[in-house]
């Protein structure tokens, strides 16, 4: 079958470029040793035969090699990216032309663009969905609400043109979800809370094996090596100041400190900022960090963590980016009111003029790691991706039993997936003796 690179089941930068997608994704396939034993299992065992899963994530090579695992367990996936930076266009051309699977995702793209992506996979009538910030789930849930006014217009179009019947098919057709990072489980959780949840949603986050390694690790070398990518600035010696001292945080002020930057954390939380603290960061406000800092990393999840007050106290010259998830943590927008700007002087960097000072935002303020370098290292989402190929997994098997509400993983699978990696590194483990199990089990023993 001949698939355009733009079509109803696809729209993607240019088919001429899957050559370099599949080398590209066979590349992080050899170091995704979890995701490939699950693979061989699934396209033996087809837990996913017959469902329809439509993911709204970062559309990487590693992403293509969970979407290639979810089809291998027979479920008939649609893909749009999370980001609009953070697309690999010929990964996405490798999937629609040498897999089949609907894609729609182009590197760059415009907000209505990113939104009738959404739409095309929403189109696709899921039974499973996968976030990575609940894009999806939200859209869903605002169509349930009748909040159609605050729907993108491209979704909103589409919405506009179902039948009463087809709208209700649509968001009762869905079973469960999985989220794949802290924010999308914070938005999930509120919804949750406030009682608008609709279905149960596994918080892959939430997983050990995901944010304990995935968060710390992958976001703190790819935070870093997209910063130097875009920058080449030396950071030994420099005063990095990184906002928000959550698993993110702590992986990012390790990796700077390791090459030798001074590292200041800015936090709200006491006993986060009282860990950093231990750790042996300086811990203070950010006003008082913005007179301080080169380099400015958010990693909070939450909105205005740097504002125009912080960057009219800045040096000449400093350097700001985010490994938040959305491009809400610098306050943009009253930069642009107050500075002028920007000008792009090299990629993925732009120059503004504030009270006649330099600041250079980096990635128009979204994800630097997928902006400008090229995510986390495929070892981590190796981790991250079993999980949620197994979640997608017990949604098909146990969904109907959960309650609509936010389900971390089930502890056997978190546990499933450490053993699996640890067999593909050459690890072994001890096993405790019939005696040590007898002893941690009693409560009369041990005097």
């Amino acid at each position: 079958m001949t698939v355009a690179a733009k079509s109803p089941t696809a729209d993607v930068r240019d088919l001429a470029l899957a050559d370099e997608g599949k080398r590209r994704t066979e590349w992080a396939e050899r170091n995704m040793p979890v995701l490939r034993l699950i693979r061989e299992r699934f396209a033996k065992t087809r837990p996913l035969a017959g469902r329809r899963l439509s993911a709204c994530l970062h559309v990487t090579s590693e992403t293509a090699n969970l979407a290639v695992t979810l089809q291998a367990g027979g479920a008939d996936v649609a893909l749009c990216a999370s980001n609009p930076l953070s697309t690999q266009d010929d990964v996405a051309a490798h999937l629609v032309r040498d897999h089949g699977i609907k894609t729609f995702a182009i590197k760059g793209e415009d907000h209505e663009t990113y939104y009738d992506h959404i739409r095309a996979c929403l189109a696709h009538r899921p039974d499973i969905t996968m976030d990575d910030g609940a894009d999806l789930v939200g859209a869903l849930h605002m169509l349930a609400l009748g909040r159609l006014d605050d729907l993108a217009p491209p979704v909103r179009r589409w919405v506009d043109g179902l039948s009463a019947a087809d709208r209700k098919a649509v968001l009762d057709g869905v079973v469960g979800s999985t989220e794949e990072t802290t924010t999308g489980v914070i938005r999930l959780k509120a919804m949750a809370k406030d009682g608008v949840l609709r279905f149960p949603v596994i918080a892959v986050n939430n997983s050990e094996t995901k944010h304990l390694f995935d968060n710390r690790y992958g976001t703190g070398q790819s935070t870093v090596d997209g910063i130097l990518r875009a920058t080449n600035m030396l950071l030994a010696g420099a005063t990095a100041v990184v906002a928000g001292y959550g698993w993110c945080g702590r992986g990012v002020a390790m990796r700077l400190r390791g090459h030798g930057a001074n590292v200041i954390v800015t936090e709200v939380e006491p006993v986060k900022a009282l860990e950093a603290v231990m750790d042996g960061y300086r811990v203070m406000p950010m006003a008082e960090a913005a007179s301080l800092g080169d380099v400015f990393v958010t990693l909070t999840g939450d909105v205005d963590v740097i504002r125009v007050e912080h960057m009219r106290r800045m040096k000449d010259g400093a350097i700001v980016a985010n490994s938040g998830h959305f491009n809400v943590e610098i306050d943009l927008a009253g930069l642009a009111k107050a500075a002028r700007g920007p000008r792009a002087v090299r990629g993925f960097v732009d120059e503004w003029v504030l009270d006649g000072k330099r600041v250079f935002v980096l990635g128009e303020g979204r994800l630097i790691n997928l902006a400008a370098a090229e995510g986390h290292p495929a070892s981590v989402m190796d981790m991250s991706f079993a999980n949620q190929a197994l979640g997608a997994e017990y949604l098909v098997e146990h969904g109907a039993e959960l309650s609509s509400d936010v389900h971390n993983v089930p502890q056997k699978l978190d546990r499933e997936i450490a053993v699996l990696k640890l067999r593909a590194m050459g690890v072994g483990l001890d096993e405790l003796t019939p005696e040590q199990r007898h002893y941690l089990a009693s409560w009369d023993l041990g005097t």
